[in-house]
């Protein structure tokens, strides 16, 4: 709960139920409510506001202003319980706002030159640290997943040549099953944070949403484990979006301001104990694991950029292309140093890297008659994208339903699934033709004992199976094969539309388990083989190369499942090695994005609303300004004078879990109320347990040093997910009865509107500034000096329309295409063709 109001019907469920409040047992999900790794909120954590069904046809018509606005809805269940990796939890705001008070003014003051440049000196440092972890695990990761991979996979074809069919099923099989389960039980049993990709928890902390432990060790080594193994289990999942997690996690590790429980208390590392420098260093994080997935250093900040940051600024465009240039040349180091096959099975190209680059320079020529060939592409892109992200929506619901009965339930689903796709990859291939090995030149590898580009299977010597040969694959051996320029006879149509419907289909199963998992990758083979199939259906009506055809299917899935456009396309070009194809790309993403967004929201957008992570979009809906701030902020309201008692302090910390507190001066302090500042909890707690009291309601003597009692860092705000609590203070009866002085301590220049502003100019206030509280002000100087306080969760539409449901038909929607707007313009037309008859 982060404002100072009291619980009361109207607003107590809109409280996050903190950690230290088990009293409130009804904010909080049960422990059989922690779902998979794509969890859904249950119903009755939404907005369950009830809709106004019987409306006149007048008054629908009415202008919403003429409406009764402000005829409030009786229920508004919203609650500050999220779903974070597989579990639910209560969440909390970050605070950017810089506080000024007497304590922070004198610190800022007493800083040498020599203190600001350790400062620059070390966020660098920093960088060049991040780069070089996050480029070692990247690589770490590819590692095992090549080898463990590699060896399976040679072990079943081993078998296959030996004719033991049924054994080397039952090795396919019982491996993977194994491998996802180890995944399943070490992310439901010791980090649940860690489960499926993670991109959607680093984008909304970068937002400004908090949750326990989603950057903890413990959620760092089982993401990078965790991922390993499911990928290494066939699963169709990728490393990418795991990857941008574990970035995230290392850079935040930095970030913590060091560590009392293993001595890393140097005065030197307190600097990052902020929300601001966290948040910087979490942004170059996710950018450096995406270059460690791609080793598209470019791509990785300005997906960093595009998808992930509410706030950038120009030093940290600086900072976050040093690391992931830093990530780009670790990379290359080491597969330098695999290039002498001393890394196993990981060899040349064993990173997502797929070049290409041909000495046939006929194919990769394009013309202008291939133009409406590549708007195709983008169109079906696009209408995949948007029924990929429609399916994926609805299979994690149903997912919820048997992840919710508890941890046994989940590792039966992964199990589950675990085996209809090692049966699904090991007996379509037997469906396939056997084809011979081809040996016009140029043909990559030339023969079919290349590890990974041919897959004999049940054929016979000097043959392979094509569709074997993209199953029996990891994925990103499987997407060289599809790029693989020259390749036009190498697989055959129907093998095609089998592997892309089992593609689609493993896709949508594959992500809900509960494992640390991406959607990128996957995503990129299930375009790259719709590429393919379109490419072979248009036959001689197009002249471009099949691998070429099969990229610009990867990125017209992209751009209609995840609605990214610029950092798509440089990461494209940087895993393909291939400048000639930017006007195509670009072409491909901006169709697929736009006939996209016709349908629904992106893929990352969709899972927000499904974790219920209160994601502040960067537009204010026209409804916002048909109100003002008062119409949402509600009480009553609760607040400290400038000397307070301490026990009045307690018992308000205790009975309530709001984050702040406005500090009013009254007689004999001021003539009249005013609003002095406003107070933290965390800040009040310090003042309890350093037993800073006064005897009498006065305030601190002139001589009395705040500096000599207080240093700044006492004040220094804990990492993510940790935080002191009011039980951890014990105080005597006579204590109880002294008072403390909160003005040295109080952030005496909040940011603060006036009550009758709009909300959607105080939603760009509050989102652009980066604020946790913003208080509200009186119009009239006889009122009260506070009015209420904004929070977050103040601006949410299910808060807003849940407080005014009348506002729900006026409510801004993209132009898309649903079923109610198809069936009504139908309908008009048919009348209006019957009247002009």
């Amino acid at each position: 709960m982060d404002h100072a109001y009291l619980p009361s019907p109207a607003i107590h469920h809109l409280s996050c139920p903190p950690s230290w409040l088990p009293n409130k047992p009804s904010l909080l999900p049960s422990p059989s409510s922690a779902i998979a790794s794509f969890p859904v909120l249950p119903p009755s954590m939404a907005s369950t506001a009830p809709r106004e069904d019987i409306v006149m046809e007048d008054e629908e018509q009415r202008p919403p202003l003429a409406r009764a606005l402000l005829h409030r809805s009786a229920t508004n269940n919203i609650s500050q319980v999220a779903m974070v990796g597989s579990k639910a939890c209560p969440i909390e705001s970050l605070d950017y706002e810089i506080i000024e008070n007497d304590l922070f003014d004198q610190n800022w003051r007493t800083r040498a030159k020599a203190d600001q440049v350790r400062y620059v000196v070390l966020k660098w440092t920093f960088c060049f640290a991040i780069g070089i972890l996050t480029g070692v695990v990247g690589f770490l990761i590819n590692l095992a997943v090549e080898n463990v991979a590699g060896l399976k996979h040679a072990a079943v074809s081993t078998l296959m040549e030996s004719s033991s069919y049924w054994t080397a099923f039952f090795v396919f099989a019982g491996t993977n099953l194994a491998l996802l389960l180890f995944a399943s039980a070490i992310t439901a049993s010791i980090s649940p944070a860690a489960g499926g990709s993670g991109i959607p928890e680093v984008k909304a902390y970068l937002n400004g949403v908090d949750a326990p432990n989603i950057f903890s060790l413990k959620t760092l080594a089982v993401k990078i484990i965790g991922n390993i193994a499911a990928v290494s289990s066939s699963l169709h999942v990728g490393k990418a979006g795991p990857m941008v997690h574990t970035g995230a996690c290392i850079a935040a590790i930095f970030g913590q301001g060091g560590s009392r429980k293993y001595g890393l208390t140097w005065r030197w590392l307190r600097y990052f104990k902020n929300d601001r420098d966290r948040r910087d260093l979490v942004t170059i994080g996710a950018g450096a694991g995406v270059t460690a997935a791609f080793r598209a250093p470019v791509g990785g900040v300005l997906f960093a950029l595009e998808s992930l940051c509410s706030w950038w600024r120009s030093a940290l465009l600086w900072r976050s292309f040093f690391t992931t240039a830093v990530v780009a040349v670790v990379l290359r180091l080491f597969i330098d140093l695999c290039g002498t096959g001393s890394c196993g099975m990981f060899g040349k190209g064993g990173l997502v890297m797929y070049d290409v680059s041909t000495l046939f320079d006929d194919l990769m020529t394009y013309h202008l008659k291939d133009i409406p060939t590549v708007i195709l592409i983008g169109v079906i892109g696009a209408l995949l994208g948007a029924l990929y992200n429609f399916l994926m929506k609805n299979v994690l619901r149903i997912y919820n339903i048997i992840n919710e009965r508890g941890r046994v339930h989940k590792l039966l689903l992964a199990a589950a699934v675990s085996i209809l796709t090692s049966c699904c990859l090991f007996s379509l291939p037997w469906f396939a033709p056997c084809r011979p090995c081809p040996t016009a030149p140029g043909a990559p590898n030339g023969t079919c004992g290349s590890l990974n580009r041919f897959r004999r299977f049940h054929c016979p010597p000097d043959h392979y199976n094509d569709l074997a040969s993209l199953f029996l694959n990891i994925n990103d051996d499987a997407i060289r094969n599809l790029y693989t320029t020259g390749t036009n006879d190498v697989y055959h149509p129907v093998s095609m539309l089998a592997f892309f419907i089992a593609s689609y289909i493993l896709g949508l199963l594959s992500y809900g388990v509960v494992a640390p998992s991406g959607l990128f990758v996957p995503i990129i083979l299930t375009g790259a083989t719709y590429g393919r199939l379109v490419a072979m259906h248009l036959g001689n009506h197009s002249d471009l190369d099949h691998g070429l055809v099969a990229i610009l299917g990867s990125a017209s899935f992209l751009g209609g499942t995840l609605r990214m456009t610029v950092s798509v396309c440089v990461i494209i070009l940087e895993l393909t090695n291939n400048l000639l194809l930017l006007p195509l790309i670009m072409l491909v993403l901006l169709i697929s994005k736009t006939v996209a967004d016709s349908f629904n929201s992106s893929i990352y957008d969709l899972i927000l609303q499904l974790k219920g992570l209160p994601h502040l979009d960067s537009h204010a809906e026209p409804y916002t300004r048909q109100l003002a701030v008062s119409d949402v902020v509600a009480g009553p309201l609760r607040s400290f004078n400038g000397v307070e008692k301490v026990g009045h302090i307690v018992h308000i910390l205790r009975t309530t879990g709001h984050h702040a507190f406005p500090v009013i001066d009254e007689p004999p302090f001021a003539t009249a109320p005013v609003l002095y500042g406003l107070v933290l909890r965390a800040h009040l707690l310090v003042l309890l347990k350093k037993r800073e009291f006064l005897p009498a309601q006065e305030r601190y003597p002139k001589e009395y040093s705040i500096a000599a009692r207080f240093e700044a860092q006492d004040f220094d705000k804990r990492g993510s997910g940790k935080q002191d609590t009011v039980d951890d203070v014990e105080l005597s009866a006579e204590e109880m009865e002294m008072y403390v002085d909160l003005h040295p301590f109080t952030n005496a220049s909040p940011y603060t509107v006036v009550e009758t502003m709009s909300l959607a100019k105080a939603l760009i206030l509050f989102r652009e500034v980066g604020l946790r509280h913003l208080l509200v002000v009186p119009k009239a100087c006889d009122r009260s000096p506070v009015v209420g306080i904004l929070t977050r969760h103040d601006f949410m539409p299910e808060h807003i329309l849940g407080l005014h449901p009348v506002l729900l038909g006026s409510r801004w929607k993209r132009l898309r295409w649903q079923k109610g707007a198809v069936t009504k313009y139908f309908r008009s037309l048919i009348v209006s063709l019957a009247n002009t008859g």
